[in-house]
């Protein structure tokens, strides 16, 4: 009988762990999301401090994706989780109004739903998780090959 048919290594996925650690990790991602999003600190470093302040609380709301991570969280998900950062760091980078828009946003409020979700069933992803990372991608090339095609009219245009 071959060595891997006797020796059995018992596999506990990480999404299904209960430890301290993990507990306490969903407690701290809990409280993050309160201060960023409930007693809205993002909008509000956002708007104290333009630029720098939505890159350093959306470099804060990543913790939510170390957490996903750590509990074994499918790549879509964790992908659709850094495609809400992302939209939360493009739409906060816009001074005054993308302060306003921070206040709608809430991304961490939504990954850490995400988180939540995606835990408690198992840790699988779901259509509108695929969804919304193919709906983003596309509409990335997209605009990428709008202003392509804007530059090379505009080039037209001037030469």
């Amino acid at each position: 009988m071959p060595i891997a048919e006797r020796v059995s290594v018992p596999v506990t996925p990480v999404a299904h762990s209960t430890s301290r650690s993990d507990q306490h990790d969903l407690a701290a991602a809990r409280t993050l999301v309160k201060a960023l999003d409930t007693w809205q600190l993002d909008p509000i470093i956002g708007f104290f401090v333009p630029g720098l302040g939505d890159l350093i609380t959306a470099f804060v709301g990543a913790f939510l994706v170390v957490v996903a991570s750590r509990r074994g969280v499918p790549p879509i998900v964790i992908a659709r989780m850094l495609l809400n950062l992302g939209i939360d760091l493009g739409a906060g980078a816009i001074p005054l109004v993308g302060d306003i828009a921070d206040v709608g946003i809430r991304a961490n409020k939504k990954n850490l739903a995400l988180l939540e979700e995606r835990t408690a069933a198992n840790g699988k992803g779901t259509w509108k998780d695929w969804a919304a990372v193919v709906g983003a991608g596309v509409l990335c090339i997209a605009s990428l090959t709008l202003v392509v095609y804007l530059f090379v009219r505009f080039l037209t245009w001037v030469f």
